[in-house]
């Protein structure tokens, strides 16, 4: 008999396959999703895939719907496009995104989809969650109006928050990064762009997203007295070195964390609010410089070493599902 989906699952370090799937039967309260598209998110998803999550962390960096532990066997994602084929009479037939892995087919209870709005293609949809982390990061930030802010770090989370911080009146945003290809993406987005030795200093902001102890030396760098930087970072395993000496007394620095598990307090919002506002933010196709390769599903065990080493750059490398079968 013939599975009801296929999954991509990390066997152990380094090495990914697919593998059959046998669904649940849906409840009153349930739907069943057909994948059209899903995200491999380079930064958090490859350092998975390296078995890089410290075992402290095992709890806290599970996604919603993993399936398996840490380091592996583990089928982790939560970037996934798909269209609903039985459940509620409002959602069957609709568009909807969830934080679900990499399978063709699944069942989750309908509070766990959100319907995708008709001004946004099913493909750029898969941003949501990223676009959502930097939402919250934005939040966290507290931006003023014509602020100084450099985004210093230009992967997928560091171009959404470029992306989102680009609509802030009078300000001025410029994304930092060493690779000169993002500015390119930086033009789409709408801000600046410098490497990081031409970056523009005086900053009253800084969010950083390079997850590299060079890429937070160098925005601690940036910053006006009293300034703030916004460390989105996760760096795994990693020890991390930070220059607290120097200039960080006298000019009163703030170094300020932020992570997409909690809403910042006092910000009168539910996840559900924060999803559906990264969703609206992605009918702007300026988003679409976001997405910078993709394959089919069923090459994910040769594309996932490739993300994880560097020889195959990406930002979101967009899946694409054939799913007639399974």
């Amino acid at each position: 008999m013939a599975p009801d989906a296929s999954a991509f699952w990390i066997a152990y370090p380094g090495r990914g396959e697919i593998r059959p799937v046998r669904l649940s039967e849906p409840g009153d309260g349930d739907v069943t999703v057909r994948t059209l598209y899903s995200g491999v998110s380079r930064g958090t998803e490859t350092l998975v895939f390296r078995g890089g999550v410290p075992e402290s962390q095992h709890q806290l960096m599970r996604a919603p719907f993993q399936d398996g532990d840490f380091p592996a066997p583990v089928k982790y994602g939560y970037l996934n496009v798909g269209v609903v084929e039985q459940g509620p009479p409002a959602l069957t037939g609709r568009t909807v995104f969830s934080l679900f892995p990499h399978q063709t087919r699944y069942v989750v209870p309908a509070d766990a989809v959100t319907v995708v709005p008709d001004s946004v293609p099913a493909a750029r949809a898969v941003l949501a969650g990223t676009v959502e982390t930097a939402v919250n990061a934005v939040w966290d930030a507290a931006p003023q109006i014509g602020d100084r802010i450099a985004v210093v770090g230009g992967g997928m989370v560091g171009c959404s928050v470029a992306g989102v911080l680009a609509r802030l009146p009078g300000a001025r945003v410029q994304l930092v990064d060493a690779d000169p290809a993002r500015a390119a993406v930086a033009e789409a987005l709408g801000v600046g762009f410098a490497l990081p030795a031409d970056a523009a200093g005086d900053c009253d902001l800084v969010i950083h997203a390079s997850a590299t102890p060079e890429g937070l030396t160098r925005s601690l760098e940036l910053l006006t007295s009293e300034g703030t930087v916004v460390e989105l970072s996760w760096y795994g395993d990693r020890q991390v070195s930070v220059p607290l000496g120097e200039f960080f007394h006298s000019r009163r620095l703030t170094v300020k964390s932020s992570q997409v598990g909690g809403i910042p307090p006092g910000r009168r919002r539910t996840y559900a609010d924060r999803l559906a506002l990264a969703l609206d933010l992605l009918a702007d196709p300026a988003f679409d410089a976001l997405i910078t390769g993709g394959c089919a599903f069923a090459e994910l065990p040769e594309v996932l070493p490739r993300l994880a080493d560097g020889s195959l750059p990406a930002l979101c490398h967009l899946v694409t599902y054939d799913n007639s079968g399974v």
